[in-house]
């Protein structure tokens, strides 16, 4: 009878089992982005598999179809956090300088660009890979350009400097800066302040107008 009573009791006892921790939907997708861009840049795209992505970021496979339908999307997703957070960090820099000191808002954005694109130049290099010059245009790097058109446009504005076309002049400045700074990643030189340096020399000659 007692055995029955203390069976009794265990078998109505709660069972202590483990407390399943639901991470926020924010979390979720930045370790699985975070995870992306790791196996990315160390594999590759091709070679890199959804159960890698989720098993680096220690959540289920459903989860990531949750996010995003294909690897593709990650992709996607990865670039298009690489341009909100180098516009963040460069508008940071530029917005931290007089509003009417144009000279030096637009070397707070060279300095910041060159500084964003060299820290993050190997996710810069995965989530671009498929660039290809037929599409001409793409919202990511409209989106830098009309950045830097802004300061440009500001600063003809004020008459600081005197230039036909405040987008054309940074289409020629952010690609001048692009090409100087893939130059120097292929050399191995990776220090930003003597690239800084000279693209204030060359920017400041076609500012000067």
């Amino acid at each position: 009878m007692a055995a029955s009573i203390r069976s009794t009791a265990r078998s109505s006892a709660p069972r202590a089992g483990r407390t399943r921790r639901v991470l926020p939907a924010e979390v979720r997708i930045d370790a699985l982005m975070n995870a992306a861009a790791a196996l990315f840049i160390a594999r590759g795209v091709e070679t890199t598999t959804v159960d890698d992505i989720t098993a680096a970021a220690g959540v289920g496979k459903g989860t990531f179809y949750h996010y995003f339908a294909t690897k593709t999307d990650a992709v996607l997703a990865l670039r298009e956090r690489f341009t909100r957070r180098f516009l963040d960090q460069v508008g940071a820099a530029v917005e931290a300088c007089p509003p009417g000191d144009h000279h030096a808002r637009f070397e707070a954005w060279l300095s910041g660009a060159v500084g964003a694109y060299l820290g993050n130049f190997e996710l810069h290099d995965v989530v671009f890979h498929d660039f290809r010059h037929d599409r001409r245009r793409s919202d990511e790097k409209d989106a830098v350009i009309d950045q830097l058109a802004g300061i440009l446009s500001d600063g003809m504005q004020a008459g600081a400097w005197s230039l036909p076309d405040a987008r054309a002049a940074a289409i020629v400045l952010f690609d001048g800066m692009h090409g100087v700074v893939d130059d120097a990643i292929a050399a191995g030189r990776r220090d930003p302040a003597p690239l800084c340096r000279l693209l204030r020399q060359l920017f400041g000659r076609i500012l000067k107008g």
